[in-house]
């Protein structure tokens, strides 16, 4: 698809063909996903792919028992890393090599600048690392869709119990997305698409007004 037809017909889907996800799909997903921009390119995400049914069957308990996280053939949590360090290295040694940084003391100095943010405060790391990470998340769905893949992206999860479950200590889970193909008559897909506000309504220029 063109890029603005993957944006303007991508839904949030709930209804799944039974047929799975084969691993080549899988890979062209993520491997455009990868390319989403981050904060310093520090790339805090990791995905959690969940495809068997026992697995899929753990996620539903811990998605408040949310039908399409079973009946869809795969779901992903997407977790953003709580150190903000953790890539730091080897993100500014390819900045070295490439030329971005004048020197090794430059790149010193940013590791050092990303090693210190560690000291925050978890509230503070688990804002840091959403922020990029939900736009990997974003990246992923219109991948999904540009390959007919649906997804849809859910909030409604326990944070704590999805941690504890899957082992994610360290981690902030910060969004579950079901993905799969589509039913033929899948009524998120077919149904008229839900009110968006208008561009007058949403850009303001200048200054903020909301009268």
């Amino acid at each position: 698809m063109e890029t603005r037809e993957v944006i303007e017909s991508r839904r949030s889907v709930h209804d799944y063909v039974d047929d799975p996800l084969d691993d080549e799909t899988v890979e062209s997903i993520f491997e455009a996903t990868r390319y989403t921009p981050s904060g310093y390119n520090l790339q805090p995400w990791e995905f959690l792919l969940v495809r068997e049914d026992d697995n899929r069957e753990r996620l539903q308990e811990c998605a408040g028992g949310q039908e399409h996280v079973t009946d869809a053939p795969a779901a992903v949590v997407v977790l953003g890393n709580l150190d903000p360090a953790a890539h730091a290295e080897r993100n500014f040694d390819d900045w070295m090599e490439k030329g971005y940084l004048p020197n090794d003391d430059a790149r010193d100095d940013l590791i050092e600048t990303i090693e210190e943010w560690r000291d925050w405060p978890e509230a503070e790391r688990r804002v840091w690392t959403t922020r990029s990470t939900a736009l990997a998340a974003m990246t992923l769905m219109y991948a999904a869709w540009d390959e007919g893949v649906a997804t849809c992206p859910m909030e409604g999860f326990d944070r704590e119990a999805l941690i504890e479950e899957f082992g994610l200590e360290g981690y902030e889970p910060v969004m579950v997305l079901t993905m799969g193909y589509p039913a033929e008559d899948a009524d998120d897909i077919e149904t008229d698409r839900k009110v968006r506000r208008p561009v007058e309504e949403i850009v303001h220029e200048e200054s903020f007004d909301l009268e």
